[in-house]
C-alpha cells in the first residue's frame, strides 16, 4: 500500500508540476539568432540552468560574445533554403527538446500607406514568417527524439490584431502570420505530444526594441523561460506574453 502510495504522489506531481518532470541537463535548446539581443540572453540564461545549448547565426565568425558563453554555435541564415538544409544535416540523429523561433526583423519606417515599401514587406516576411516554418520543418525530427517536444516562436503584441493601433504595416503583418502557422502546427500535431507555442517578450532594450523599453534583456527572457519551462500540452496553440498572460488574437 506504502508503495502504491509513493508512486501516485510522484505521479500527480509530475502532471501538476510538468517541469520536475526533466532534468536540463539531458535537454538540448535551439535558438535561432543568437549572437545578440535576446537570442544571445536566451542562450545565457538556459546555459545557467545546465542545458545544453545551440545557439545559431548568420556570422558565426562574427559571434564573439555566443562563442564566449559556451553555447555550440552553427551557422544560419533563416531566409537561405540551403543554410537551412545544411543545419539539418548537421544535426542528424540529434534530439532538441526545445526550439527557439528567435531570429527576426523589424524596419519601422513603413508607418503610413504611402511608406509602405514591398521589398521591405517581402524580406520581413521571409525573416519572421517563414523562417521559423522553415526551420521547424527542417528540425522536426530532431524534436520528434526529444524530451519537451517544445517549439516556441518569438512573436509580439504587435502581431495582435485586436490590439492593432496602426502603423508597421510589414511587422504587424510578419507576426500575425506566424501566430496563424503557430496554431496550424498545434493543430497538426495535437496527438503526438507536442507544444507550439507563440510569445510576446515585451518592449525590450536591444537593438530592435531602443533604449527606452520597457524591460532589459535579463529581464524578459527570466519571465518567458519561467513560462517556457512551465508549459503542457494544454498551452499548444496559445499566445502568451513573458509573464504567462494569455494575449488575444
Amino acid at each position: 500500500m506504502k508503495n502504491y502510495l509513493s508512486f501516485a504522489i510522484v505521479l500527480f506531481s509530475l502532471l501538476a508540476f510538468p517541469q520536475f518532470a526533466y532534468s536540463s541537463s539531458d535537454q538540448t535548446v535551439l535558438i535561432t539568432g543568437a549572437n545578440r539581443g535576446i537570442g544571445l540572453e536566451y542562450a545565457k540564461q538556459f546555459l545557467a540552468k545546465g542545458y545544453k545549448v545551440i545557439g545559431t547565426a548568420r556570422k558565426p565568425a562574427t559571434a564573439t560574445e555566443l562563442k564566449k558563453s559556451g553555447a555550440e554555435v552553427l551557422q544560419l541564415d533563416v531566409t537561405d533554403e540551403k543554410s537551412v538544409a545544411d543545419l539539418k544535416a548537421a544535426l542528424k540523429g540529434r534530439a532538441i527538446d526545445i526550439l527557439i523561433n528567435n531570429a527576426g526583423y523589424f524596419d519601422r519606417q513603413d508607418v503610413t500607406l504611402d511608406k509602405v515599401d514591398f521589398n521591405t514587406f517581402a524580406r520581413t516576411l521571409d525573416i519572421n514568417t517563414l523562417g521559423p516554418l522553415r526551420v521547424t520543418q527542417a528540425l522536426i525530427g530532431n524534436l520528434e527524439k526529444g524530451q519537451r517536444k517544445t517549439v516556441i516562436s518569438m512573436s509580439s503584441g504587435l502581431g495582435s490584431i485586436e490590439k492593432s493601433t496602426g502603423r508597421w504595416y510589414a511587422y504587424r503583418t510578419s507576426k500575425t502570420g506566424l501566430n496563424q502557422i503557430n496554431k496550424i502546427l498545434s493543430t497538426e500535431y495535437k496527438d503526438q505530444g507536442f507544444i507550439f507555442t507563440v510569445v510576446h517578450p515585451g518592449w525590450v532594450q536591444t537593438d530592435m526594441g531602443g533604449s527606452n523599453a520597457t524591460y532589459t534583456p535579463t529581464q524578459s527572457v527570466q519571465g518567458l523561460i519561467k513560462v517556457i519551462e512551465g508549459l503542457t500540452t494544454k498551452d499548444s496553440g496559445q499566445f502568451y506574453d513573458l509573464n504567462g498572460k494569455s494575449i488575444p488574437w
